[in-house]
Parts: C-alpha cells; structure tokens; sequence
C-alpha cells in the first residue's frame, strides 16, 4: 500500500477502525490509571493552632508585716500581663493569697492593706501566756472572701501549714478559709495553735517557708516564688526566745533554699529590716514588692516565652502525628480498591468509619 502524497486525505476504513478501536481504550485506561492508581488525600489548610496559654502560679511565703510586699508583686505581675491563675501561700502569704484567689486585684487589696487595723486581726488572750488566739483574723479573712470554702474561691488556693504532732506539712485547699490561714500563720510562741480535725496545726514557714510545691499540685507550670522570710543576721542572741527565734530562722533558710531550687523564678522584696509587727511600715513594703518584680520582669518574659515554645512545639507535633496517621489510614483504605477500580481510576469513599 502507497503511503499518501503530500495534500492527499488520508481515509480510514471501517476495516482499520475495528483494529483500532481496542488500542484506544487501552490507552485510555492506560491514562487513567497511571498516575492515579493510588489517589492521594486532598489537603485542606488549617490555621495553625493557638499556643496554651502557660499556667502561672504564685507561692507567697511567710513573713508577718513584710507580706505586704506580696501585693506590690501581684501588682506588677497583673500590670505586665502575667496575672497568675494558682495562688499559694504560708503565713502572711495565705492572708494575701487568700483574698487574691477570692477575686480581687492588686489595687483592691492595697486598698485593704491601707484601710487594715491591726487591732482587727490580733486578739491576745492573757491566760494562753499573752498568745494570740488568732480567731480575729480566721473572722477577718472570712469576711473578706464573702464566707466562701476554699474550693469556691475564684483561683485554685493553698494555704500551707505544719501539723505539730508529726511535722508533717498540710495543704488546705477545701474548707473554711479562714481557719486555713489561721493555722497557715500560727507563729510558734506567738500564735496559738490551731486544732482542726482533731489535729493542731502551727505556722507552715516551719516546713514550708515559701510554698513553691503547693503551687505545683495545684497545676501551675510556672511558679514565681516570693521570698520575704528572714535570715540568720550574723548575730549571737542574747536571749533564750531570740536563741529559739533564730534556730527556727536557720531551720527555715535551709529548707526555704531547697524548695524555692524548684521555682522558676524567685523575687526577694528588700524587706527583711521591717520588723514583724511593724505594720506602719505597709506602704514601703507594698513599694519594695513593686520594685523587685520589675527587676525581675526580663527573667519572667524569657521563662514564659520558653514555655510558650514549648507548646506551640507540642501541638504542632501533635497535629503532624494526627495528620500523619489520617493520611495512611486514606492511603489504606485506597489501597483496599478492586483492581478495576484501580485502573479506572476511580476513588474509594474513605470518610465513613470502617466496620
């Protein structure tokens, strides 16, 4: 047969079409097989998951007069955006920490602090030995948090104490409020102690001078002790009383240096030459407070930072391993088609859950 001249129409035959024809289909299925044997899922854009937030907690350690300084704390903490969402506390860390957790802010409580009467909370009982009973204080602190248990206050709250049988430390986080600050702040040879359940209970800065662990079991990923407890002066007492005092300060130091190692970070207001009882002295601690979290704000900022990271570092893990596994289950699924459907090219409905 002559091949066709240039300009000449070349004719098919029905002869030639008949041979042809099975060609062309095969070479059509041919094509839609190919590339699509295995389909690959669509992938739809997600926007990225926001980082959670980092749970901030606050341990308040004891300190008597100085745990004003709390509040200048707090302050700048709420003023700089890192309002802590768990509150611990020992002694007259568990005063300040109780009517933060109750729901109000630092300006609130500076108000408080101003307008306080140390007559209001101090109830000395002759008989007892001159001792503070201390049952104003339980009074004056239910009175503030609107006579709510602890387990109602509006931000997770522990109150530490020392249980004087065993030495055990007690964390109050249910019940009476007030009863768990006044065993929280039962000084030795100040206050009296406290029975609750059958149980006495003195000052938690015995065990716990500032409760970084408490704040912990609440949940807090990032706990920002504050450190007013004193300190050894260098000085030999010159009295029994101060003799005990100052072996009691020690015990605390060493204990105090052992659980702030597991704060992440630690303020220390330059309080330590206001005396105990030295209530007059409110407003400078309440400054000296302010002062030393602002100090302290670049350490605060990395940390959070960090943890934020790790976060934002951990959810995009989690959603690479979900998308990951969805994927394969698709691919499985696919991979589960007739051969026919293979090479047609046709997709398995793979959104119904497998029975």
């Amino acid at each position: 047969m002559l091949a066709p001249s240039p300009g000449h129409l070349f004719t098919m035959t029905p002869r030639t079409a008949r041979l042809l024809l099975p060609l062309t289909l095969f070479g059509l299925l041919a094509a839609c097989g190919g590339e699509n044997t295995k389909p690959t899922q669509p992938q739809a854009v997600r926007p990225a998951t926001p980082a959670k937030p980092v749970k901030i907690g606050v341990a308040l350690g004891g300190g008597a007069a100085k745990g004003f300084a709390h509040i200048g704390v707090i302050k700048m903490l709420e003023a700089n955006g890192f309002e802590p969402v768990v509150v611990s506390g020992t002694s007259a860390g568990s005063v300040v920490g109780a009517l933060y957790a109750s729901g109000m802010d630092a300006f609130q409580m500076q108000q408080k602090a101003v307008a306080l009467d140390e007559a209001s909370i101090r109830d000395v009982r002759l008989f007892s030995g001159g001792l503070v009973q201390g049952r104003k204080l339980q009074d004056y602190v239910n009175e503030q948090v609107g006579n709510k248990p602890a387990e109602q206050l509006k931000k997770p709250f522990a109150a530490v104490a020392t249980q004087l049988e065993t030495g055990d430390r007690a964390v109050f986080v249910r019940g009476n409020v007030g009863q768990a600050v006044r065993a929280s702040s039962s000084i030795p040879g100040v206050f009296e102690p406290v029975t609750i359940g059958g149980k006495t209970f003195v000052d938690g800065g015995v065990v716990s001078p500032v409760p970084v662990d408490a704040a912990r079991q609440l949940g807090a990923e990032f706990v920002i002790a504050v450190d007013i407890s004193s300190k050894a002066g260098g000085q030999r007492p010159t009295s029994l009383l101060g003799a005990v005092n100052q072996s009691i300060t020690i015990m605390g130091q060493r204990l105090g240096e052992q659980e702030l190692a597991r704060a992440d970070v630690v303020i220390r207001p330059q309080v330590l030459d206001i005396g105990a009882a030295d209530f007059e002295q409110r407003g400078r601690a309440i400054l000296e407070g302010e002062k030393a979290a602002m100090a302290a704000m670049p350490q605060i900022r990395a940390g959070i930072a960090r943890l934020q990271q790790a976060h934002a570092t951990t959810a995009r893990n989690a959603e690479a391993r979900a998308e990951a596994a969805k994927a394969e289950a698709y691919q499985r699924c696919q991979d589960s088609r007739s051969r026919i459907e293979k090479l047609r090219g046709k997709e398995k409905d793979c959104s119904a859950p497998a029975h």
